[in-house]
């Protein structure tokens, strides 16, 4: 099988990895960058052309206010020192999720650094910020609506390609493996709609312990699957 070219990451365990070091949970955030840093630099030597990660949800905002101020912080403070890197290293950066709970400030910087990117062709990274699979939907079937008002859509003849056209970025492709650190094996929430088909990988390594040859094991283990999109192989066409 060849490598999967779509990927997308639930960096999760940052906060646990603080706790077994005894240190605040902000450290573990903060070493969960980077390892992102490293983990953007592999993907983009294996010549893999989508990564899309979850870095803070639609239900992140439960979490204790001054951890939420903190993620927000090291959001921006990211952007400011490490994206220029990236522009240079031929990466084009989205950002998916609602922007109405983040400031305009916010905003104006993610704004800034996708159109700075957006003829970067060495390597596609989603950043899913504000991000939960159940909003896109729902956003996406209210522009429908919309549009359904206009007469610019035919339900008749909608079909699952044309309701993709309203998820958040319509170029983002199915996802073909999913990576979870941390132990837990769920999707929180995450592109439940481009992962149907994902192929699942799950490590209790937590994310600020995930390393290149990490990737590189759930890479070897990808190709040992075989993907039947619910079909059958032709090993089983005649049991």
């Amino acid at each position: 099988m060849f490598p999967p070219q779509n990927i997308a990451i639930i960096m999760d365990g940052n906060g646990r990895w603080a706790k077994k070091r005894n240190l605040a949970r902000r450290e573990g955030h903060k070493e969960g960058v980077k390892t992102l840093k490293k983990i953007v630099k592999y993907a983009a030597k294996k010549n893999i052309k989508s990564l899309t990660v979850y870095a803070f949800s639609t239900e992140n905002w439960k979490r204790p206010k001054s951890e939420v101020n903190f993620l927000l912080a090291l959001m921006r403070k990211t952007m400011r020192e490490e994206v220029d890197e990236l522009l240079d290293k031929g990466v084009k950066i989205n950002f998916l999720g609602r922007k109405d709970m983040l400031s305009k400030k916010l905003v104006k910087e993610i704004e800034l650094i996708e159109k700075k990117s957006q003829k970067n062709t060495e390597l596609i990274l989603n950043i899913a910020f504000n991000y939960g699979g159940r909003a896109e939907i729902v956003d996406a079937a209210k522009k429908l609506v919309l549009d359904c008002r206009e007469n610019q859509v035919e339900l008749a003849e909608l079909n699952c390609d044309d309701f993709a056209n309203y998820l958040y970025q319509q170029d983002l492709k199915d996802i073909e493996l999913l990576i979870r650190t941390g132990g837990e094996k769920r999707l929180s929430n995450f592109l439940l709609w481009q992962a149907a088909y994902a192929e699942l990988y799950f490590t209790d390594k937590y994310w600020p312990d995930f390393k290149e040859e990490d990737f590189e094991i759930a890479l070897k283990d990808f190709k040992k699957r075989e993907r039947r999109f619910g079909g059958l192989n032709d090993g089983d066409k005649d049991a």
